[in-house]
């Protein structure tokens, strides 16, 4: 089960994203990212947090601990902003809360033209939200980030956010388990990955029991009151059913004929183009000046 800790501070919160997590240190003495489920994702986002997140971690990808945390609003009393404070007062209680990576990077467009990742470890992370229809890992919004792990010579990918996966849940009466994936935009497309490769390593190992265990760690509260359903152990069967009938049918969702980074280029440009001509003149000569990630000579990349 997911360990339970309780936030003893609150550091500040994050808008990168629409829900607005926030950091807190906890009587664990941990640095935790907290998603509140006051947010207006709601819990449903929670629930596959914890899903995608756990697979991740079984099958072998990086993926930071999940942690329930015990939040009192309290302890964020000083937050000046007032639509803040709200989501706080809408989320005493549990919530969710994903280990803190400190100095870690965002994967963005241009560390990714300079970082390298194994087709394979591409191909496992691709199926992975091939599997779980996760719609919010794309050449834009990555939700990977680059780590420098102590002890390991060159930084590594890590996987963050996932609420927007399972989008399943949100319409049960429609879903069908061998649905396409859309995959042209993901983030790990021009790595060549090596989808049928993790398919034949993944699937065997994302079995039934393996997901009874992972949704006996979503609380019973996240589960409740779900359209349809009666008890919030309905609900994990109507997951566990589907993610399994998934796994099985892989054949007619397994993405395949990722485009190439010069197709991927040649669309970015297109986009770009349009997007510039709607821009006033004096706009247009603005210069660049986000910094660029260096390349060491030994091929590993400096993100200071």
């Amino acid at each position: 089960m997911l360990r339970e800790v309780t936030a003893t501070r609150y550091v500040e919160p994050l808008r990168s994203g629409g829900s607005v997590p926030g950091v807190v240190e906890a009587d664990d003495l941990g640095t935790y990212v907290v998603k509140f489920t006051g947010s207006a994702q709601g819990r449903k986002a929670l629930v596959a947090e914890v899903i995608v997140g756990e697979l991740a971690r079984t099958l072998g990808l990086r993926f930071p601990e999940l942690v329930l945390v015990h939040f009192d609003p309290a302890i964020a009393e000083q937050e000046p902003h007032q639509e803040v404070r709200d989501l706080h007062a809408a989320s005493a209680g549990v919530n969710l809360g994903m280990d803190h990576l400190p100095g870690a990077r965002d994967f963005t467009p241009e560390i990714a033209r300079v970082f390298t990742v194994d087709p394979l470890e591409a191909g496992r992370i691709v199926w992975l939200d091939a599997l779980t229809v996760n719609v919010d890992r794309t050449v834009h919004s990555s939700n990977l980030m680059v780590w420098p792990t102590l002890g390991v010579a060159r930084p590594r990918l890590w996987l963050i956010d996932h609420g927007a996966a399972l989008v399943f849940h949100h319409r049960w009466d429609v879903t069908d388990p061998r649905r396409a994936y859309d995959f042209r935009h993901h983030a790990l497309g021009h790595y060549g990955p090596d989808v049928r490769a993790a398919d034949a390593e993944l699937a065997p190992r994302v079995t039934e029991e393996l997901l009874r265990r992972i949704l006996a760690e979503v609380p019973d509260a996240w589960l409740a009151d779900e359209p349809g359903f009666a008890t919030a152990e309905e609900v994990r069967e109507a997951y566990v059913t589907y993610l399994q009938a998934r796994v099985e049918a892989s054949g007619d969702w397994l993405p395949t004929g990722f485009p190439t980074r010069e197709e991927l280029a040649a669309e970015e440009a297109l986009r770009a183009a349009k997007n510039q001509q709607g821009r006033p003149a004096w706009l247009k000569q603005v210069p660049d000046l986000h910094g660029k990630p260096a390349v060491r000579q030994d091929g590993t990349v400096h993100l200071g």
